[in-house]
């Protein structure tokens, strides 16, 4: 007996994840009061920036079956070095950021490089960048540097009002990297390559596809919005930390997998990790509304859904092999 039509269907695991958002947020809301507040909603998605904004560069390297562990220490290296040129080399911001990004960037290129010219694993390239990066942090200072300047206190006072909420800085930029990724990623040649890179790169190549280009341009744009999310990070905090960022690479990739995204590649939703990261969100809020719960039972729930979406992928892939 054939499963429905929806059951295959290539959007099953976005639409998964979308169901137990709602799932989770409704019940968080009648749990709690005041959950279902719009501050709540923003605070949400302000606070989860730089995880967002990472995710999202994760989600189109995971879409070549590839990896990348280096984020997270990039972010950190980013914003400790935007923090120092500002605060102790007396930068414009701009020209900070435009450093930090670059930086991240080129790292990003590094990899991508290393991994399609030599045809080494995406995971011990990107772990070698992952120690890089954090050490550079360290190199730059082994302290917190925090960041008084009239640009950073002018971009704070810069929201858009919902009602008694208000959607900052870090949630509007990543908002608007999330909408800019997923025209990149479903509305253009490049994100259907990757789709197709990480479906069969053999095929691909066989196909006539950029698999060098793309597999390299992938690493740069990851390491782009590794660097963007640093930044963000250092605007919300208001400094840099050398130690910003560790283990943050592993929430991505849970972000990204719970948001339906296929780990070996080929399958995958900007939209869905948007909504993996509500949902990593959603369940950290609710843990704090609570108070009586350790902060590590969103790692413990977080597991278990991690865990589901890997069995739900794995269903799928077994499915058109059946006769």
């Amino acid at each position: 007996m054939k499963l429905p039509q929806v059951l295959v269907s290539r959007q099953l695991p976005v639409v998964v994840t979308a169901v137990i958002l709602v799932l989770l947020y409704v019940a968080a809301g009648l749990l709690y009061d005041g959950f279902f507040s719009p501050r709540v909603l923003t605070n949400l998605l302000a606070y989860n920036a730089f995880l967002g904004i990472a995710a999202l560069g994760m989600t189109l390297v995971i879409f070549t079956g590839g990896i990348d562990l280096s984020v997270g220490a990039v972010i950190g290296f980013s914003a400790v070095l935007v923090s120092s040129l500002i605060t102790n080399h007396n930068w414009p911001p701009l020209a900070a950021w435009s450093a930090g990004i670059g930086a991240g960037t080129i790292l990003g290129l590094t990899m991508g490089w290393l991994i399609e010219h030599f045809k080494l694993p995406a995971f011990l390239v990107t772990l070698a960048g992952m120690f890089f990066a954090r050490g550079l942090a360290f190199q730059v200072t082994t302290e917190s540097i925090g960041i008084q300047h009239s640009f950073y206190n002018t971009l704070s006072e810069i929201y858009i009002p919902l009602g008694e909420a208000r959607l900052t800085v870090p949630a509007l930029t990543l908002i608007g990297m999330a909408l800019a990724l997923y025209g990149l990623a479903h509305h253009t040649r490049f994100g259907r390559n990757l789709l197709a890179i990480g479906g069969n790169a053999q095929s691909a190549t066989l196909m006539g596809l950029p698999v060098r280009n793309a597999t390299i341009a992938v690493y740069g744009l990851n390491g782009f919005c590794a660097a963007v999310a640093g930044i963000v990070a250092s605007l919300y905090t208001g400094s840099g930390n050398p130690s910003m960022g560790i283990g943050l690479e592993l929430d991505a990739i849970a972000v990204v997998v719970i948001g339906g995204t296929l780990l070996t590649g080929g399958r995958g939703h900007v939209a869905g990790s948007v909504l993996g990261l509500l949902i990593f969100g959603v369940i950290q809020t609710a843990i704090l509304f609570d108070g009586r719960l350790s902060s590590w039972w969103m790692r413990i729930v977080v597991g278990l859904l991690l865990l589901a979406f890997i069995l739900l992928q794995r269903l799928l892939l077994s499915r058109p092999s059946k006769p």
